[in-house]
């Protein structure tokens, strides 16, 4: 886990400088970032990102909270909005003191077997 400051403190745009990434350590940061992404919710599903199985891997790389998510499937009417709706959740709970970057990847492919068990049960899925 990289704990680096988030990008540079020269002014760039950049929302943070080198000191905001000092105050969050990147445990606090990684641990509100899945917080945030609880509140996520699928706009089909009704059910949060987490629970639907879609967040491969949140950590911190170079200073930056990367979010590696997936959808449900390529042609999802919904990969146009939940990348920006995560992004922008996690934004919100760091108050905006460090990057995120959320990356859409698709290996490996969801399945229903990501779900959890409550979002399964809630799906009408049976117990596995």
């Amino acid at each position: 886990m990289t704990t680096g400051a988030p990008g540079d403190a020269t002014g760039s745009g950049t929302p943070a400088d080198a000191g905001a990434w000092l105050q969050l350590s990147a445990s606090d940061a990684l641990d509100a970032a899945w917080d945030a992404l609880r509140g996520v919710y699928d706009p089909e599903l009704y059910l949060d990102v987490v629970s639907l199985g879609l967040v491969y891997d949140v950590r911190a790389e170079d200073g930056t909270v990367v979010v590696e998510m997936t959808m449900t499937t390529p042609g999802c009417p919904a990969s146009e909005v939940l990348p920006d709706m995560a992004r922008a959740a996690i934004v919100d709970a760091v108050d905006g003191a460090v990057e995120v970057e959320v990356r859409v990847v698709w290996d490996p492919p969801w399945s229903p077997a990501m779900i959890d068990e409550d979002a399964a049960a809630a799906l009408g899925f049976r117990a596995r």
